[in-house]
């Protein structure tokens, strides 16, 4: 028998083989939780199905787990770092008032312009105004973004109070009709400029919150609760402006309030946020700590040490440290080949000012480098006082070698509370390239 033969007679016997599967009814149960029954079912033809059988809970709850549903991530509180609920808290009301504020400086805009707020006139007053000076504010700010991975926060702050700036102009836009031009594309040009700034911050604060790889929910829900509370905003803003706010006199009162309680919410927002990642302050913040009390703060714990508005200010305990200074402008030639002398694997160098220490990084310095020079400045500064008589080599080599011991435990207490410490967020700092 060939090949061709034997094929057919295989196909022939597989149907012999196979068994009749015994046909079911649907498969189902009751799951009860929380006051909540559910009835659960698998049917014959693979399809699954649920069905509410009944809910006890009071309406309250049930709205309000409606809503944690809806504009919250899923598996909130547990699936976000600590501050997530204050964040939203001071959003909600943050956009709220922004959106009221809008309401009121289109409508002063349009009176200063001696029209009246119909769509067609309101489209052409947008195009001439929003889309010439606003983005000449966007392109400007754009070239700040390394700045902002820095300090978020404070930026984020920067943005509101632009915001606020460039309405204030556009309320006030009536009282000088002749400069309804000059006042009117200044507010849009600080507009623009904060419209880049609050979109440049908003996926490092995003990044803060997210526990289980869950960015993507977190941007979603966020965005969602910002839309409603700027329609609720739009609506406030539409009340205001229809009753109290429809004289100039009203809107020279209400506005400014609104731009007190909007800044406010942005300020306790920006508290809420457990940035993970170094930049200078953060860092001396760090060290300060590990130096005098020998532990290592978390990111939910430092956030209320920050200073949100003067970041820039030294930390004593960390060694009075500024980074990102031209290496030219703070050591000699002489003094940069003895350090590399001294330390030729190190990606930082040191040099001591009148009141301060400057430290400049290499190019591809990370995280973990930055921490190292930090340490060691820190300890140097324990150790001598400061004097325009450079480095002590004996003090330095001293420091040196307690960083060195101090250094594993350190770094491993950084990763373990959440620290990222991969990189060192600087800015716009200076840095070096040696062959």
């Amino acid at each position: 028998m060939n090949l061709l033969d034997k094929i057919p007679t295989m196909q022939r016997k597989e149907p012999e083989k196979l068994q009749k599967v015994e046909e079911f009814g649907p498969v189902w149960w009751v799951e009860t939780s929380e006051n909540i029954s559910r009835h659960f079912q698998f049917d014959p033809d693979g399809q699954f199905s649920v069905k509410l059988l009944g809910d006890s809970r009071p309406v309250f709850k049930r709205v309000t787990e409606s809503f944690l549903n809806t504009f919250y991530p899923s598996g909130y509180p547990y699936s976000v770092n600590e501050g997530y609920g204050r964040y939203t808290q001071f959003r909600a009301l943050q956009h709220f008032t922004s959106a009221a504020l809008y309401v009121l400086s289109t409508q002063s805009l349009l009176f200063a312009a001696g029209l009246r707020p119909t769509p067609a006139q309101a489209t052409v007053v947008s195009w001439v105004l929003k889309d010439g000076m606003e983005h000449v504010g966007k392109l400007i700010c754009s070239n700040l973004g390394a700045r902002m991975d820095s300090e978020p926060k404070r930026w984020r702050i920067f943005a509101d109070v632009l915001y606020d700036m460039g309405t204030g102009l556009e309320v006030l836009s009536p009282l000088c009709p002749h400069l309804f031009l000059q006042m009117a594309g200044l507010g849009n040009f600080a507009k623009g400029m904060a419209t880049v700034a609050a979109r440049a911050t908003r996926l490092p604060l995003y990044s803060s919150f997210a526990k289980e790889g869950n960015l993507s929910d977190l941007v979603a829900k966020g965005e969602a609760l910002s839309t409603l509370f700027n329609v609720f905003g739009m609506g406030a803003g539409i009340a205001l402006a229809s009753t109290v706010c429809s004289s100039m006199q009203g809107k020279v009162i209400a506005a400014p309030l609104l731009s007190v309680l909007h800044v406010f919410s942005v300020v306790e927002e920006m508290k809420a946020v457990p940035v993970n990642t170094l930049n200078p302050q953060r860092t001396a913040l760090l060290v300060a700590d590990f130096i005098k009390m020998g532990k290592i703060s978390t990111p939910a714990n430092l956030r209320y040490k920050e200073d949100l508005l003067f970041p820039g200010r030294l930390i004593e305990d960390a060694g009075n440290v500024i980074v990102g200074r031209a290496l030219h402008k703070v050591t000699k030639p002489s003094s940069f080949q003895k350090w590399k002398e001294m330390f030729p694997e190190e990606k930082f160098v040191l040099s001591q000012g009148s009141k301060w220490t400057n430290m400049v990084l290499e190019q591809n310095a990370s995280g973990e480098d930055a921490l190292r020079g930090w340490l060691v400045a820190a300890y140097y500064a324990s150790n001598i006082e400061q004097s325009f008589d450079g480095l002590s080599p004996n003090v330095l080599l001293e420091s040196y070698e307690r960083m060195e011991s101090v250094f594993p435990r350190f770094l491993s207490e950084l990763q373990s509370n959440g620290w990222h410490t991969d990189r060192f967020l600087d800015g716009t700092g200076c840095r070096f390239s040696s062959q």
